[in-house]
């Protein structure tokens, strides 16, 4: 056989170590999931009731789009705690020392993990990119009705951008309720300078970009002349609508990949400030892929020795490091939005760390 088949090639050892990786992986989902569930439906059955939510609406809106969108967000974990637990095992019935006294060294003995763990990335890339936003924004809906009104957009306050090359608008708070904005501005610059100035008291939008222009004041300047027209209401066309500048934090959740990165790259044009959470979450997508690979090797590197605390010592290393994990996760994008970290480096942080640790602990692994 050739060389570049051989690589391909899956001997009954990998068959059967990918067979329990995955097979373990999906017995933590079901297991970690379904207690999920319980505590949810235990914590929000009483507002399900008092809102009136059908039993219709809670399983099919609700639950089955919030499993799937907590498997995967937190598929690493489940990663990590399942290569943990089954090479625990198998270390512990001493096939992992078996393997390795036939000659077969850790190197190649990684080779069914990591296919195993590429199925997964795969599986979550496809998943987390595409298939599970859109079924989001049904689950949020259902919150924003049934559990948490609050949750729902309901306006801002001195919210500035760029609309156009040299025009930028102005609202001092916009209300989502009536599509309303007061005391709105737009400025209209060449080379920097102000050529127009409308004021208005109010703005509503109507619908695909049309507005509603009340009480309003135009300026007009050429060089030391000032023209001013004033008006009861006028219809314009603004290149905007509401939900490019009334942003709530579930927003970036309901984005696919190709959407949350055109997302992005129209708000840096328009001057946009608050759009950490959506380079987070676009940046994260691609970042969870890798964490498979990485908490694959750091979870096979760490639990392939038998040790004398058992199985036990090595789950409970394994949940402090997922925990580690995860807090790394919180805090680098916390410090993102609110620190000035750049998103990109908050979404892979965790893994240029953990991939340190990776590296140590299969210098230590057996052999």
């Amino acid at each position: 056989m050739k060389k570049g088949t051989s690589i391909l090639h899956l001997k009954r050892l990998d068959r059967y170590i990918i067979i329990k990786f995955l097979g373990t992986y999906l017995f933590m989902i079901v297991l970690i999931i379904s207690i999920a569930v319980v505590f949810d439906i235990n914590e929000k059955i009483d507002k399900f009731m008092t809102n009136n939510a059908s039993l219709k609406e809670i399983i099919f809106d609700y639950y089955l789009n919030f499993i799937p969108y907590y498997t995967n967000l937190f598929s690493p974990l489940f990663v990590f705690l399942a290569v943990i637990f089954f090479t625990s095992k198998m270390a512990n019935n001493s096939e992992i020392t078996a393997i390795l006294s036939n000659g077969i060294g850790f190197k190649r003995l990684m080779k069914p993990y990591m296919i195993a763990a590429l199925v997964i990335a795969l599986i979550t890339f496809i998943f987390g990119g595409y298939l599970i936003p859109p079924a989001n924004a049904t689950r949020i809906k259902f919150e924003q009705t049934y559990v948490d009104p609050r949750k729902r957009k309901t306006g801002d306050h001195d919210i500035q951008f760029r609309v156009g090359p040299g025009t930028i608008v102005y609202f001092d708070n916009f209300d989502m309720t009536s599509k309303t904005g007061y005391n709105f501005s737009i400025d209209h610059f060449n080379n920097l300078q102000l050529v127009s100035r409308l004021t208005a008291q109010s703005i509503r939008y109507d619908s695909a970009y049309q507005w509603t222009i009340q009480n309003y004041q135009v300026r007009d300047f050429d060089g030391v002349k000032e023209t001013i027209t004033q008006g009861s209401a006028v219809d314009t066309v603004l290149r905007i609508v509401p939900n490019d500048f009334i942003i709530a934090k579930s927003d970036q959740q309901m984005m696919t990949s190709p959407q949350l990165r055109r997302y992005v790259t129209s708000q840096k044009e328009r001057g946009m400030g608050n759009i950490q959470a959506f380079q987070i979450e676009y940046h994260s997508r691609f970042a969870n892929v890798f964490s498979a690979f990485i908490l694959t090797l750091i979870g096979a590197s760490l639990s392939a020795r038998k040790v004398k605390g058992g199985m036990g010592l090595n789950i409970g290393l394994g949940l402090g490091l997922s925990m580690a994990y995860i807090l790394f996760m919180t805090v680098s994008s916390t410090f993102a939005v609110k620190g000035g970290m750049s998103p990109f480096v908050a979404a892979w942080i965790p893994n240029i760390i953990f991939i340190l640790i990776a590296m140590v602990l299969y210098r230590k692994a057996p052999n």
